[in-house]
């Protein structure tokens, strides 16, 4: 692991081999065990995907709705059924304000919040590029608030909806301007603001709501010299050339977007975290099918200065430890820029 390696492929700059993360491995607990170190110096890490949403715990403060969770783990353990939502009436959506709900701390207390959780996990993980970063940034924090069924309601009424993501925007506009005056060098904004199909919502709402407060948001941060990475699940090609305009330099995202698309489109000018490989054929098909992704990728992926290798939909549990050593013994014997790739 590098975090050499990680900023350089942040800002586009030249790299001796392709960078590297994943995500959900702490998940594969009998793998780590045999692998007898860390899963980020086993595997080379040269970022660790980092957030954090501030010193309120919202579900401490106010009303959010549980949406339960399906099993990930191996175990089971992390079910949990769903709870019925605190809201039971569109007015209310249209209504809130989470600077009443939940209130939020000052400014300078913020800062040096965040500052202070930054330099301690930086410190904790010296080899690696330790970003800040928020998750529940607007739809994610609509999510979490409302719960789909009361969001897909309130969004029906536009106007009046995207006053409640102004209001929410706002929010996190505050938490950005507190992470652009942190040590951090990178900053992670996360939001799922798609399917796995596409958008929810109408283009045209996007284009006019969304992304403007996106645009807000990163100001303070671009400003201050801070690399902007935006992360969201499900498909969003159709509107990364509206995001780059908001700012961002980066974008992380799973395989459901075309990658052939996003480096013929980006590979010059952002940093791309992701891969053609997909958790479902690690999971299910056999060697030669995952051999096929990471092929195609590696022919992409060398010829794109801020490429960062990751399955962006994850390596759940129920990939083999069979499957998790030879997917990463090929990435290994193939990620040097210089290198054609090689068959196993």
């Amino acid at each position: 692991m590098s975090r050499k390696i990680g900023m350089d492929t942040i800002c586009l700059r030249p790299t001796p081999r392709l960078a590297h993360t994943e995500y959900s491995m702490d998940y594969h607990t009998r793998y780590l065990e045999k692998l007898g170190k860390s899963i980020a110096e086993a595997w080379e890490f040269d970022l660790a995907w980092c957030i954090n949403n501030g010193p309120l715990n919202w579900s401490e403060q106010g009303r959010v709705t549980d949406m339960g969770h399906a099993v990930y783990a191996a175990d089971g353990s992390d079910q949990r059924q769903p709870a019925a939502s605190p809201f039971t009436d569109v007015e209310e959506v249209h209504a809130f304000d989470p600077f009443k709900e939940y209130d939020i701390p000052g400014h300078r207390e913020l800062v040096r919040f965040f500052d202070d959780w930054y330099q301690k996990s930086q410190a904790a993980a010296p080899e690696q590029v330790v970003t800040g970063g928020r998750y529940v940034s607007l739809i994610s924090a609509a999510l979490e608030i409302f719960g789909w069924d009361m969001l897909l309601t309130a969004a029906a009424d536009q106007e009046r909806f995207a006053q409640v993501l102004e209001r929410l925007g706002e929010y996190s506009i505050r938490h950005a301007e507190a992470w652009a005056e942190t040590s951090i060098e990178a900053y992670i904004q996360h939001d799922d603001m798609v399917w796995t199909s596409g958008p929810f919502l109408d283009p045209a709402f996007y284009r006019g709501v969304i992304f403007p407060l996106y645009k807000r948001m990163w100001a303070p941060l671009r400003k201050a010299g801070k690399k902007v990475l935006f992360c969201s699940d499900g498909l969003f090609s159709m509107f990364m050339k509206d995001v780059a305009a908001c700012g961002a330099d980066g974008f992380i995202f799973e395989p459901d977007n075309d990658l052939d698309w996003v480096t013929r489109h980006f590979g010059q000018t952002h940093c791309l975290v992701g891969s053609k490989v997909d958790c479902r054929t690690l999971a299910f098909k056999p060697w030669e099918a995952v051999q096929a992704e990471m092929d195609a990728t590696f022919r992409l992926a060398k010829g794109c200065p801020g490429f960062m290798w990751a399955v962006g939909n994850h390596i759940p549990a129920n990939v083999s430890d069979a499957m998790c050593d030879r997917y990463m013994n090929y990435l290994r014997a193939n990620w040097n820029r210089t290198s054609r790739a090689r068959h196993r």
